[in-house]
């Protein structure tokens, strides 16, 4: 019996994990925060540079039409988790919510798949102490931020390792005078490095990891940060750019980014996980306009109307890439409408396990691998009083309780300047039922 054959007969005698992992696939979600539709080089971005990211693409599949759960992120990371879109979620805006106990997550469900699961980055639906922090959600492990509003400092004086305050080296906080605050330890490069040590720690087993990154949202205090809002070490390769600063720094938060892609990528390779690893990138909802970033500066949200905490396309349409080489097509696209709450049933499938019953969500497996798509009847948005409906190339919006809906063709006119509504009494008569029916 040859080498190859004795190592093969080793493996499948005693090491069943090594089965597992040859069955199911490795996930990584990738969500950054307040990345535009128009930020990577790949969905048109000229300036930024994103050469990993957009080499995701090149070997993968670019969404078109992938939308995230809400204008802004904590609702988003909600939809993103139950597979509910925000008329059937507790919260519609970024109003403070606790994950009860025992609550069905995508976490939850792959965990009980025999998943090692893992996060990274800013959780924002459980305070410290609460039912709602990650290890009582279905997480192995956690690493990254809890209080959503602590997530906007970018040089915290600690962040959590599952419950326990893991303190970042040299940096504080202090009140007035602001010199007292020093900035040595920057949060995202700690958050990536113990995501790569999660990769590493279960490389013998199938792993869930959930990378949800604060880059390139703006530090809402402003003016403590090397780019004014826009808080980095530094400009990196824009450095002598004739930019405004908050211009650089936002840019420089983007490239820097791409770059820990870059790292990530080489470190499957390296434990050859790549094959059976499928990754997702996207982003938590539309560009932000804060920090003294202006979100036309770079074209953030390329042709599309609007930015975070819009419900037109600008404010809710996001990047999406998907990889898995062998099985998703390189350098392939689909159009097919897709968002947030799609994504738990889509990891079930992968998961080989039903989904539950009560889901918003649809599988986007089939436009994956080139099966046949079951498609949405409709797409839905609630931004407290404000409400978005698309159904197949039919948008509709309301932007308050008193206006009239809005009504767009988004096959000619994808950013949303043309008001159709007068034209088409009988297409708003249909949304209007819609948004009632989530309006409770």
């Amino acid at each position: 019996m040859t080498t190859s054959r004795l190592l093969l007969v080793f493996c499948l005698l005693f090491s069943p994990n090594l089965i597992q992992a040859a069955d199911k696939p490795n996930i990584i979600y990738i969500m950054v925060d307040d990345m535009g539709y128009g930020d990577l080089g790949c969905y048109g971005q000229k300036v930024i540079k994103t050469p990993h990211i957009d080499q995701l693409a090149k070997e993968g599949m670019k969404f078109t039409d992938h939308y995230s759960g809400h204008t802004v992120c904590r609702p988003s990371r909600l939809v993103l988790l139950t597979g509910r879109h925000s008329g059937n979620t507790p919260i519609h805006g970024n109003t403070q919510y606790l994950f009860p106990e025992n609550t069905r997550t995508v976490t939850t469900l792959l965990k009980a798949a025999g998943y090692a699961t893992g996060g990274v980055g800013k959780w924002a639906l459980g305070t410290p102490g609460s039912s709602g922090v990650p290890t009582k959600q279905g997480f192995d492990y956690w690493f990254g931020y809890l209080n959503q509003s602590n997530a906007h400092n970018f040089y915290p004086e600690y962040l959590w390792e599952n419950n326990v305050q893991y303190p970042l080296s040299g940096n504080v906080v202090g009140d007035q005078p602001k010199v007292s605050i020093k900035r040595v330890t920057y949060s995202h490069d700690v958050m990536h490095a113990k995501a790569m040590n999660f990769i590493r720690q279960n490389a013998a087993r199938p792993f869930f990891l959930q990378a949800h990154y604060t880059i390139p949202h703006t530090n809402n205090e402003g003016g403590r940060a090397t780019g004014d809002g826009q808080e980095v070490p530094d400009y990196g390769i824009y450095s002598k750019q004739d930019w405004p600063n908050p211009e650089k720094g936002y840019a420089a938060m983007i490239t820097r980014l791409d770059s820990d892609i870059g790292k990530l990528m080489a470190l499957l390779k390296e434990l050859a996980l790549d094959e059976n690893t499928i990754l997702f990138f996207t982003s938590d909802n539309g560009p932000h306009q804060e920090g003294g970033h202006k979100m036309e500066y770079f074209n953030s949200n390329g042709e599309l109307r609007g930015y975070k905490r819009d419900l037109y396309d600008g404010g809710i349409r996001v990047p999406m890439i998907a990889r898995w080489p062998g099985r998703i097509a390189a350098g392939s696209s689909t159009a097919h409408p897709s968002a947030f709450w799609d994504f738990l049933p889509t990891a079930c499938e992968l998961a080989e396990i039903d989904p539950p019953k009560d889901i918003d969500g649809i599988s986007y497996l089939p436009s994956l691998i080139g099966g046949i798509q079951k498609k949405h009847a409709y797409l839905f948005w609630r931004a407290g009083q404000k409400f978005a409906v698309r159904q197949g190339k039919w948008k509709a919006v309301r932007i308050n309780n008193n206006s009239a809906i809005e009504l767009y063709d988004l096959s000619t006119d994808l950013g949303e300047q043309q008001n159709l509504a007068e034209e088409h009494p009988d297409l708003v008569t249909r949304f209007e039922a819609l948004i009632e029916k989530h309006n409770q």
